[in-house]
């Protein structure tokens, strides 16, 4: 199935370049279990058990033959709802032989988001566990089944081996044929679907690698639901397999669990975001329980790392960091492995391919010369339009997607994120930045987090308001000190927080990230 192609000038260049290969995602898993030297090595572990390639080669051939008995055909889209676990990795992989389009839903996601999903997706499948985390994701299949016409198989990813046939020849698939649907990142609303080929992903994916320094020596850790595309890919759990390394899956992030997994398989990296780096870092300083020593590199990204925290994770985990600053439309960017310190922890990279394009527009799509800007990109990797054409103002006449990330440029050319254009507060006209005031905040003793989002107001527009959880539950701060300490920052009279809450816990999407939506709820109700 062809689905937004690049122009085909583009297109054929990155072919000559040798940029897009012609490979597939099968291929990987075909080459890998084939070859004597990585066939016998253990290619995928969970907390319960382990796969090496070559028994990962032979699950996936009689899954792919089950779920093409089970009257699915080529080029149907399948949505998954899976945990990290072993299953994943083999859905996957069978649904790519079988040539079937995976989509890739969360386990947090619920009715109405899985019903959209299906429906823009055109599902016939779904796979799900029967339960998972004490929900019933069975029941929740059926009642998406009942609403989306098209859905009429569901698959208990608990009893794959129901399904195991003969092995069967499905023939092969295009490199430029759609490969799978991934969710857009955004907090609000029904996901749009992004539609990615084998040539522009594993592109991508071999690319992160060789900026990663990923090996076939590399243990990865995927602590983030790995349908997510920061540990799907950058390198991910498909970076480290493309290598020919082991990749480690555990469902809970949280160091009681996810350490006794590094412990085990001597874990080489990982990736998190910031919610998670502070838990792991304060852990970590309180003295850890496990033996972590074999980490390596710790990645940070899928939202903005504080520079307090980024410059902690470091010493305290044992680790070097890699900031990394991408989104599942294409465009990613680390901080490399030789940057100095002072980079890393200030910044969130520069573009890993030098055929990644990138521009800076105010908000009337005017060219930024200098300070901040609207992030505007296109590339080999990133795509030119959603699936049937959702969401077409996230793309600029000539094709460029509009990240719509506020960045700039350090001196060395790394970019600084300075937030999403919605998280600036138009304060009677003066914008603030909620990233520049979080960093302010983040350096008061009495803040251990702290997140800034916009509040209406008939009279200025829209006032700032801060939540913050305080470093000492019996002694938060207040608003009068919060404001004092901010203004001796050195910042603008108009930028200090107008309202300042106390909370316990930020709510959270379902991919990890602080939920400004559900934030802004809170002020509402």
């Amino acid at each position: 199935m062809k689905v937004s192609p690049w122009p085909p000038e583009y297109a054929d260049r990155y072919r000559a370049l040798g940029l897009w290969t012609g490979e597939t995602f099968d291929d990987i898993l075909r080459r890998r279990a084939a070859d004597s030297a990585v066939g016998s090595r253990v290619a995928v572990v969970d907390i319960h058990r382990k796969l090496t390639y070559a028994e990962l080669d032979e699950r996936v051939d009689r899954l792919a033959a089950g779920l093409h008995g089970l009257g699915l055909q080529p080029d149907d889209r399948v949505l998954l709802q899976i945990p990290n676990r072993v299953a994943y990795v083999e859905t996957v992989f069978a649904l790519f032989r079988a040539r079937l389009v995976p989509v890739f839903g969360l386990p947090a996601h619920r009715e109405a988001e899985l019903v959209g999903i299906a429906r823009s997706a055109g599902a016939v499948a779904i796979v799900s566990p029967a339960t998972h985390d004490g929900f019933d994701h069975r029941a929740l299949a059926e009642t998406v089944a009942a609403q989306v016409e098209s859905v009429r198989t569901l698959i208990d990813v608990d009893d794959l081996e129901s399904l195991f046939a003969e092995p069967i020849d499905h023939g092969s698939a295009d490199s430029s044929d759609l490969a799978f649907l991934q969710l857009s990142g955004g907090s609000t609303g029904i996901p749009k679907l992004i539609p990615r080929t084998h040539d522009d992903y594993l592109y991508s994916v071999r690319r992160s690698n060789e900026v990663c320094a990923v090996t076939d020596q590399t243990v990865y850790l995927a602590t983030l639901p790995v349908a997510h595309n920061f540990p799907m890919s950058s390198p991910g759990i498909l970076g480290a397999m493309y290598a020919g390394g082991t990749v480690v899956l555990t469902e809970s992030p949280t160091p009681s669990v996810a350490w006794q997994l590094v412990e085990r398989e001597r874990v080489t990296m990982t990736g998190l975001v910031p919610p998670l780096a502070r838990l792991w870092t304060e852990t970590a300083e309180r003295g850890a329980e496990f033996d972590i020593s074999s980490l390596e590199t710790v990645q940070v990204g899928g939202a903005r790392c504080p520079d307090e925290l980024a410059a902690r994770i470091g010493p305290a985990l044992g680790v070097r960091l890699q900031q990394v600053f991408g989104m599942a439309e294409g465009l990613v960017c680390y901080t490399r492995l030789d940057d100095p310190l002072d980079e890393v922890c200030t910044t969130q990279g520069a573009p890993m391919s030098d055929q990644d394009q990138l521009r800076l527009v105010d908000e009337n799509g005017d060219p930024v010369t200098s300070g901040p800007g609207f992030l505007e990109t296109q590339g080999p990797y990133t795509i030119r339009g959603y699936w049937q054409g959702a969401g077409a103002d996230s793309f600029a006449p000539d094709g460029w997607y509009r990240t719509g990330d506020v960045v700039e440029f350090s001196d060395r050319g790394n970019l600084v994120v300075r937030g999403r254009g919605g998280d600036r507060v138009n304060r009677g006209g003066e914008k603030v930045s909620a990233e520049q005031l979080e960093e302010q905040l983040l350096t008061h003793p009495g803040v251990r987090d702290a997140i800034v989002v916009a509040v209406a107001d008939a009279y200025l527009g829209e006032r700032t308001c801060a939540y913050v959880i305080p470093a000492d539950p019996e002694d938060p701060p207040n608003l009068a000190g919060i404001r004092r300490f901010v203004r001796a920052g050195g910042l603008a009279e108009w930028k200090l927080p107008d309202t300042v809450k106390v909370i316990e816990e930020f709510p959270e999407t379902g991919v990890g990230k602080v939920s400004r939506k559900k934030l802004r709820a809170l002020l509402a109700g």
